[in-house]
């Protein structure tokens, strides 16, 4: 059974959004699409420094079913990535919501936030 936590966005392509109080957003793919992925093997990360655009791709994750790209669900500057699922991808599928983090994003429309899904709507999306 998936977990959906109540104080995160998630997009329908299955990336989740956790605002942080600086005003960046920590982003990652759900326990859903780790679930539906099964064991990862491979993250292609995304580029620090690199300006995006919501729904614009960023990343590859690939496992040991399929590969599937990963997208940012809002516009801004990748700030950070998680460099330690460059050494353990598998991370995504035992924590997705916590070490398993992808990257995070300095939005530039942060009003981008509003048009995402909260975790009741995702989780009816997903049944």
């Amino acid at each position: 059974m998936s977990d959906f936590p109540d104080d995160l966005k998630y997009a329908a392509t299955h990336e989740w959004l956790r605002l942080e109080e600086d005003g960046t957003v920590t982003m990652g793919i759900s326990d859903h699409a780790q679930e539906l992925l099964g064991d990862i093997v491979f993250i292609e990360l995304p580029e620090e420094g690199k300006v995006v655009d919501a729904k614009q791709e960023i990343s590859v994750v690939e496992s040991v079913k399929a590969a599937s790209d990963i997208y940012a669900p809002i516009s801004g500057e990748i700030i950070a990535v998680n460099e330690d699922l460059a050494d353990a991808p598998e991370t995504v599928n035992t924590a997705p919501y916590t070490d398993g983090w992808i990257c995070r994003i300095l939005p530039s429309n942060p009003a981008e936030l509003e048009e995402l899904l909260d975790a009741d709507t995702y989780a009816g999306m997903c049944e």
